[in-house]
């Protein structure tokens, strides 16, 4: 049956009619509802990049009292002005809400992940909730794009201080920030950022989190060193932009080559899982170009973040970031993180768990209450991904690849889509004007979605029952369940494993939400709940038939990740990756979903490339690339007591809210400051000490 439809399908594709004419007699598409206006939304003040910052020498620079008076005074450390760039990153003042910050206080985030460790380079989680953002830099920034004007949008300079193409548009020379420093006073260099690419990378065997490898920079693209603060990128594609993007968080954030080669097998006797393992999460002190740095940790306790006395960073007055001396992170559950924000036991939270937004604005509305509440954009979706990869990635056993039959079956795809009833499943999230209809694919309000070429397929069981009995499935054995084709899985009942992250209620209620839709058509699913530490590299094994995957930014920003739109490379999909072969088996749509992405990429011109975008929507969603589930804002939660909070910022688009609000130039006035500090007055020792921070004694 598969082969057959695929036949058709391509044969469709050939003669340019739309792949929708195959399946038009057995399922019909409906006008898709607008969102329900939502009146608490903000919007930010819209700026350009020049607007925020600069890279410039100023006449003098200044720290905390107290990191002048025990540390550099008594020759602990050297003068601020040593430690500092040749050209450090200024941020502006007049685009700071609140001026110019006065240093001192602490942030308290509670969480609900666990650090495995500090080697992001080799796949460990760092425990989510912004500890790696505080820790870590890449060589572009995204997260503050959200305040950028549209038609000025491109990544921010960051470790990266500015680039240049060639006149072909095949060679990118970037230049990286000169005379900055670890937070341990190493120098960094053009090494670090080699390292990270032909080490980790590039390298089959280490799996840095977030990435996809080096396709995530195109196939075939090459990275070398010109001198100590220049590289040189060397694209097949002709300006491809959009890698710029992929160099901000998650695609290229270096970790410090003099800590990570040692450890690395290539450079020691060490296996890739020990290197993996070599800075577990009681490893103080790991050093970071960010503006925290690791100092204590106490298993299922806490993770202290403490300041970094070479952070890059300064103000127009020349004051070294952070404001913040210290920032907490209470190891608890995501849940909590909601509860403690809004009690004022906790300062920050990214509300995101859609079962708690009616009480939390119910809190945050009293006068008296510590937190305020501000909502953004829908920019929370959730889908439900089949797993694509048909010639054996993962290794499946029989019966998994008879499901892997299926999910490539448009006929099936479009049966699940159809199965899902969209509104009610996002009422039994939360009541209210919050959630939205989510077809699949780009999310409306974002710059290039467009509503004329969404095709969504309504909620209709019946339809969807036809749609599986076209498929080939039948209840052969009359139990309720039903079967696989006699050739395939020897006919067996039809049982589905649903891979769902344990540590978000969210994603268990859509979870439970999707097991019971598909027990109305016959289809047995069984629940695969894996904590979040776990949950990448059980994605990334692929050894799942069906997963609950919150949307990346791709489908938010498109220009970011773009990559991983489509199987553009051998492992850039999320949820169709290459076989044992290393080729990736793409269905007919998909290579259509390739070229468009891969043109994408590589256009200049703005109306061409949104067009395109408009193709790629229509093959995602008439297709039912995955199944779409709900999209809904989220909303920042934050203590009163804070400033420099910018308005409208997205708890996530190009990056989390963390990164999105510029946490080192947050700060707090003096007359709200809390003696909360853990461990006030010191700056982070030696890494690898156990004994945590430094004082001046």
């Amino acid at each position: 049956m598969r082969n057959r439809l695929l036949a058709l399908s391509g044969a469709a594709l050939l003669l340019g009619v739309s792949t929708f004419a195959v399946h038009a007699q057995t399922v019909a598409t409906a006008t898709l509802p607008d969102p329900p206006k939502f009146d608490a939304q903000q919007l930010p003040n819209f700026v350009s990049i020049s607007d925020i910052m600069e890279y410039k020498a100023l006449p003098e620079y200044h720290e905390p009292d107290w990191v002048t008076k025990q540390f550099v005074d008594t020759g602990k450390l050297p003068a601020v002005k040593d430690r500092l760039p040749k050209e450090p990153l200024v941020y502006k003042t007049a685009n700071e809400p609140d001026g110019t910050g006065v240093y001192g206080d602490v942030m308290r985030h509670v969480i609900g992940g666990r650090p495995q460790g500090w080697n992001y380079a080799a796949g460990q989680v760092q425990g989510w909730g912004g500890i790696d953002i505080g820790m870590y830099e890449c060589l572009t920034r995204t997260g503050p794009l959200f305040e950028v004007k549209a038609d000025e949008l491109e990544p921010m300079p960051n470790l990266a201080k500015s680039w240049d193409w060639s006149a072909d548009g095949h060679q990118l020379t970037m230049h990286l920030i000169e005379g900055a420093k670890w937070s341990d006073g190493v120098p960094f260099t053009a090494d670090d950022v080699m390292f990270y690419w032909q080490d980790n990378i590039s390298d089959p065997n280490v799996k840095p989190l977030n990435s996809s490898g080096p396709d995530s920079f195109g196939v075939g693209t090459t990275l070398t060193k010109v001198d100590d603060h220049t590289v040189l990128w060397t694209f097949k594609e002709a300006f491809p932009k959009q890698y710029l993007y992929t160099m901000a968080y998650g695609g290229f954030c270096p970790l410090p080559e003099h800590i990570l080669k040692p450890q690395h097998p290539k450079y020691s006797k060490n296996t890739y899982e020990q290197y993996q393992n070599a800075f577990p999460a009681n490893f103080m002190n790991f050093p970071v170009m960010g503006a925290w740095v690791p100092v204590e940790y106490r298993p299922d306790d806490i993770v202290v973040l403490r300041r970094n006395p070479y952070y890059w960073k300064v103000d127009e007055a020349g004051n070294q970031l952070p404001y913040l001396d210290e920032l907490e992170y209470k190891l608890s559950t995501w849940a909590d993180r909601d509860v403690q924000a809004v009690a004022g036991t906790g300062d920050f939270s990214n509300l995101e768990q859609a079962e708690s937004y009616v009480e939390a604005l119910k809190r945050s509305a009293d006068p008296a209450a510590p937190a305020r509440l501000a909502f953004g954009a829908r920019t929370i979706g959730y889908s439900l991904y089949p797993n694509l990869s048909g010639n054996g990635w993962g290794e499946p056993d029989a019966r998994a690849q008879a499901v892997r039959e299926l999910n490539r079956n448009t006929d099936f795809r479009l049966a699940l889509t159809s199965a899902i009833d969209r509104q009610h499943l996002g009422d039994s999230l939360v009541k209210g004007p919050f959630t939205a209809i989510y077809p699949g694919g780009l999310y409306a309000g974002t710059a290039y979605y467009d509503k004329a070429s969404t095709v969504y397929y309504p909620f209709d069981l019946e339809a969807a029952k036809a749609l599986l009995a076209k498929a080939g499935l039948k209840d052969t054995d009359g139990n309720g369940v039903l079967n696989f084709p006699a050739d395939q899985a020897g006919g067996q009942d039809v049982s589905i494993t649903l891979l769902a992250n344990s540590d978000y209620q969210t994603d268990k209620s859509l979870a439970e939400g999707v097991i019971a839709s598909m027990e109305q058509l016959g289809i047995h699913v069984i629940l695969d709940l894996v904590s979040g530490a776990n949950m990448t590299a059980t994605q990334n094994s692929g050894k799942w038939d069906w997963q609950i995957y919150r949307n990346g930014s791709e489908l938010i920003s498109v220009v970011q990740n773009t990559a991983s739109l489509a199987p553009t490379g051998p492992q850039t999909s999320p949820f169709h990756r290459a076989g044992k072969d290393g080729s990736v088996d793409l269905l007919p749509f998909e290579q259509q979903m390739v070229d468009v992405v891969n043109k994408f990429i590589a256009e200049p011109d703005a109306a061409k490339k949104a067009d395109l975008m408009k193709q790629y929507q229509k093959l995602y969603t008439e297709n039912a690339y995955t199944i779409g589930l709900t999209q809904y804002p989220g909303a920042l939660i934050i203590n009163k007591r804070f400033a420099n909070i910018p308005a409208g910022a997205p708890i996530f688009m190009f990056n989390w809210a963390e990164d999105n609000i510029i946490r080192e130039r947050v700060f707090v006035p003096k007359d709200k400051q809390i003696s909360a500090e853990l461990h006030p007055n010191t700056l982070p020792g030696k890494p690898g000490d156990k004994g945590g921070p430094i004082s001046a004694n």
